[in-house]
């Protein structure tokens, strides 16, 4: 692992991004335990009473997939993503600062892109007030906080590789 991929230490201040993203990822989880809960009691109640909850996969659908989008942006800010350094960590650290940072960019243009996406997706699900199948709920919402924490993910990732440009030129984070 190289030195800029380990996450940033207890003792180092935080930005006012990592603390967002932070707050942030602490509502994805707990969205995510609820999700959790809900599955549990829906399964048990179809166990014990043949009656489980009405449209609790739509639920669990749309849950889930902003509770994911709740962590990206913090995992980003922590630098705690995965990476691969097979070829690249015999590199003095500025040079791997300077690479991590165009990854980081790339990550970025990738996750506006899917943003961008979104935000069609979103105005589409508006305009045609499409609902699931049983509960008919409005898709929108879920859809449009999904576009939001995407978004933010590209934010954060514009931020740390402008973070790792800095600093492999010498400067202080």
């Amino acid at each position: 692992m190289t030195e800029i991929a380990e996450p940033i230490s207890a003792e180092q201040p935080r930005s006012l991004l990592e603390r967002l993203t932070g707050i942030i990822a602490i509502f994805g989880g707990a969205l995510a335990l609820s999700v959790a809960m809900l599955a549990t009691v829906s399964v048990g109640s179809r166990w014990l009473l043949n009656a489980p909850i009405d449209g609790d996969f739509e639920y669990v659908k749309m849950a889930t997939a902003i509770a994911v989008f709740a962590y990206l942006p913090y995992a980003q800010a922590r630098r705690a993503n995965i990476f691969v350094d097979t070829f690249t960590g015999w590199l003095p650290p500025g040079v791997n600062r300077v690479l991590d940072a165009f990854w980081d960019l790339a990550y970025a243009a990738f996750m506006g892109f899917v943003g961008i996406c979104l935000i069609y997706g979103t105005l589409d699900a508006i305009k045609s007030g499409e609902t699931t199948m049983q509960r008919q709920l409005l898709i929108w919402p879920s859809i449009a906080i999904s576009t939001a924490l995407c978004l933010l993910v590209a934010l954060t990732s514009v931020v740390s590789a402008a973070l790792l440009f800095r600093t492999s030129r010498g400067s202080k984070p």
